[in-house]
């Protein structure tokens, strides 16, 4: 059996991208790189089609390679440095702009004492603009930004903006310096693109079908609002409103039916035999992924569609299966970071199981026929994609079956077709916008369908035990149900196993008498869930940034339930997510200083409270009761928590003086304390310090801060008493149990080289 050349070319590439991540996370030195290239070049004069092969795998290794050695030096992380850069996207976020702009020219700054790492590897930035200015894509600017390299908060199953970044080909973030004022070195020159959002932007139509038309058609899905990816992550349609295979294999073939119709009717005898229509297809379907930005999802959907087009066309084409290995080969040669983006993967096993399910079989006939074979395929897809899901983002959208089999029929046949169309007509007067209503008419509906449907079946985020047994399940239902011959008895034994798998009871996560403690990562702020068997508690929310963001908001999908929210005082870095708690969860209790501004009602958290919960023993142990002159941060909640001789203490940002004020209730031994003040200088006092002598120091603090928290002061204090040290800027997101049985030990979320977890 011939493996041909498009198998061999994608897996070559595949080795190629491993090799690289290997390299990477191993930090191993690719010494041996050079003898790849070397027997690249031996096996060509050997054996051509080989030395090819090892060809691509080093194409794609130096593209990986070469995106880790682009990005920002850490010796300019928070440096200023001047640029020279076209923006390339222009997002408003709150009262500021989101800015990604491709750099020209790069320079450190002259006028540091020493000297700086070079910045001139740098391609792409994403920056904040909290700046009047109006920036349009196309533009070029000489600016000055305080960059950082990327990084983003580590914390258990959330969304890992980091490596987001690096798979985007973003070498660094930061913020727009004011001083000096940005310069507008040239206007954005004239792009079909842009000329088509600006005259999207003037139409007399509705906002939401403004962005849903820039979306669709052009490619612009950084317009839609949160809440729209949140209806369509919650009803598994995020597939129809980016330029994926389905926009671009519409245009596609509606441009090989109007040419075929063509051809039939200028040459009747042969027109079976014209190659014209095809390569009118194929051209459309390069103009519309190019004037859609030819973004990764774009660019995947061209070449399948491209590839598709060759396959079906039967003049000297590949079968179904090598064209699928074509597609992925040229795709990662192309772009060989889209190795790590999950929508390819997701694209390239739809594709799969749509040719296992229907080859051998016949093709549709009639309307009828047609239907019944989109009703098929959608069937036999979901419960596949569903796994995808579940096993790459952690969750499922239950109604997503049933909404495909009228979401798809509906976006591909009525809302694509009205929004094409309006382009089309758009240079006659009156006729591009009344079809663009009739559009408009059609997203109300599809819109109210999804709304109706997460009302009835929201987004489902399982437990991490339940998430790759209901995975495996949903996997063998598609199996049993797709593949010919599998016996009646197996495929019903597969339904009755995936309805009755989110039944099934699984033993508790928290087992009595235990507290599972969780020092999130939200950057300078802080954030400490306490959960036990059947009490959860939060003590801080986390901060709120300048553009509005929260932290809070990425670690649980809407619709959790706290019995109690502590709030140790006002200030922004631990009260700013009280605004996340109220919109997307529920609170039964809040607790809050006496005489703190605070959007939430509660009890004042006084010293002497005292509850328990499951085992676990809370006691308050600052402020005192009644009115106070004292400062913000002195009048934080000082909170005690012991299971047995297990003892954590928080506390909050109190100064030094109260710390001692407070250091005589304090039960020892203390084994984990939560440093006050994420480690300033104010708190941790020698004294507190000393007599507390805590085994475990975490610091809730931010990457590369810029009050350089925690401080070599109290670091050396903690150090002299041999106490173990942890930072969330460093080691992410930390886990551990109370538990009186065992000894406390610390997981990190993002592993430190070197570093153990026990000390």
């Amino acid at each position: 059996m011939r493996l041909g050349v498009a198998m061999p070319a994608a897996l070559a590439a595949l080795a190629g991208g491993m090799f690289a991540w290997y390299c990477h996370t191993a930090g191993v030195t690719p010494n041996a790189f050079g003898w790849v290239l070397v027997a690249a070049l031996l096996g060509m004069g050997w054996r051509p089609r080989i030395g090819i092969w090892l060809l691509i795998g080093a194409w794609v290794f130096i593209s990986v390679q070469g995106e880790w050695g682009s990005r920002l030096p850490a010796g300019l992380s928070g440096e200023d440095i001047a640029i020279e850069a076209t923006v390339l996207t222009a997002q408003p976020v709150g009262n500021a702009t989101r800015l990604l702009l491709n750099v020209d020219k790069c320079q450190s700054s002259a006028n540091s004492p020493v000297q700086r790492p070079s910045c001139s590897s740098l391609a792409k930035v994403r920056i904040t603009a909290y700046s009047d200015e109006r920036f349009k894509p196309g533009e070029r600017w000489q600016m000055t930004l305080g960059l950082r390299p990327p990084s983003g908060f580590a914390n258990p199953d959330t969304f890992d903006y980091e490596q987001w970044l690096w798979r985007e080909g973003i070498h660094a973030t930061g913020y727009l310096r004011q001083e000096p004022a940005p310069v507008r070195l040239s206007s954005a020159d004239p792009s079909l693109r842009q000329l088509a959002l600006d005259f999207l932007a003037r139409q007399p139509l509705d906002e939401r079908t403004k962005r849903w038309l820039a979306a669709l058609t052009l490619g612009d899905s950084e317009q839609l609002t949160q809440d729209d990816w949140s209806l369509l992550n919650a009803t598994g349609t995020t597939h129809l409103v980016v330029i994926s295979g389905l926009h671009v294999g519409l245009v596609a073939s509606f441009v090989l039916l109007l040419a075929k119709s063509v051809a039939r009717f200028a040459t009747p005898t042969n027109w079976r035999m014209r190659t014209w229509p095809w390569w009118l297809a194929a051209l459309a379907c390069v103009s519309y992924a190019t004037l859609a930005g030819m973004a990764p999802p774009a660019m995947r959907a061209m070449v399948m569609t491209l590839i598709g087009l060759w396959v079906l066309s039967g003049r000297h084409a590949p079968g179904a299966w090598q064209g699928w290995w074509l597609a992925l080969g040229v795709v990662l040669i192309v772009d060989p970071l889209a190795l790590w983006r999950p929508g390819m993967w997701l694209s390239f096993v739809a594709v799969a199981w749509l040719i296992i399910i229907w080859q051998g079989r016949q093709r549709p006939q009639g309307i009828k026929g047609w239907c019944w074979a989109l009703v098929r395929s959608q069937l036999l897809l979901a419960p596949l994609m569903a796994a995808a899901v579940l096993v790459a983002f952690g969750r499922v959208a239950p109604a997503a079956p049933l909404i495909n089999l009228a979401a798809v029929p509906w976006v591909s046949s009525v809302m694509v077709p009205t929004a094409l169309l309006g382009w089309l007509l758009s240079p006659i007067p009156m006729v591009g916008e009344m079809v663009w209503q009739l559009f408009e008419q059609a997203l109300s509906v599809f819109h109210l369908l999804l709304t109706f449907a997460v009302q009835r079946w929201p987004l489902w985020e399982p437990d991490r035990s339940l998430a790759y047994p209901l995975a495996c399940g949903l996997l063998l239902l598609s199996l049993c149900w797709g593949l010919p011959a599998v016996l009646p008895s197996l495929r019903l034994g597969a339904t009755t196993l995936i309805v009755a798998l989110p039944w099934w009871s699984l033993p508790p996560s928290i087992p009595p008498n235990a507290l599972r403690v969780s020092v999130h990562d939200v950057g300078q702020g802080q954030l400490i869930e306490l959960r036990s068997e059947h009490y959860r508690l939060l003590y801080d929310t986390g901060p709120r940034f300048r553009s509005g963001f929260m932290p809070l908001e990425t670690l649980w999908s809407p619709g959790q339930q706290f019995d109690q929210v502590i709030v140790s005082h006002a200030d922004n870095d631990h009260a700013g997510g009280i605004e996340a708690l109220l919109a997307d969860h529920g609170v039964s209790q809040w607790m809050t200083p006496a005489g703190e501004a605070l959007p939430v009602a509660g009890i004042a958290c006084q010293r002497g409270q005292t509850w328990q919960r499951d085992g676990v023993s809370y006691r308050i142990l600052w402020p005192p009761a009644g009115d106070n002159d004292l400062s913000a941060n002195d009048r934080s909640c000082v909170l005690e928590v012991s299971v047995g001789e297990q003892r954590l203490v928080i506390t909050g940002d109190v100064a030094t003086e109260v710390e001692r004020r407070f250091l005589r209730e304090v039960e020892l031994p203390v084994r984990v304390l939560v440093a006050g003040h994420h480690g300033s200088g104010t708190s941790s006092g020698i004294q507190f310090v000393r007599s507390i002598a805590p085994e475990h120091v975490i610091f809730s603090a931010g990457r590369s801060n810029a009050f350089q928290h925690p401080v070599d002061a109290v670091v050396r204090r903690f150090r002299q008493q041999g106490s173990c040290l942890w930072s969330t800027a460093h080691d992410g997101a930390l886990r551990f149990w109370l538990n009186a049985a065992q000894p406390i030990q610390i997981e990190t979320t993002r592993p430190v080289p070197g570093r153990r977890n026990q000390c």
